[in-house]
């Protein structure tokens, strides 16, 4: 079996925009954008319409953020301190 790509590899691939995936998996732009750009884990079924549009299975693909989560601590400055 070869190596899972990205969403963004695969239309990188293709030569298709988020757009344009958004259109063929029946998902929203802004979704759509979200999952391209690793900002964002598809639920199971946007999972199954994606490989579906992309013509593969689902294992081809990896999932998950590829953008770092950064977790804050505190209030924020608005409150005067965090710890």
């Amino acid at each position: 079996m070869t190596q899972p790509k990205t969403v963004k590899q695969w239309l990188a691939e293709r030569g298709w925009t988020a757009k344009e995936l958004a259109d063929r998996a029946r998902l929203e732009d802004r979704v759509a954008q979200h999952i391209v750009e690793g900002q964002w884990t598809p639920s199971p079924q946007q999972r199954e319409r994606i490989a579906a549009a992309l013509g593969i299975r689902i294992d081809e693909i990896q999932w998950g953020h590829t953008t770092p989560v950064d977790h804050l601590y505190g209030h924020g400055p608005q409150f005067g301190r965090s710890p």
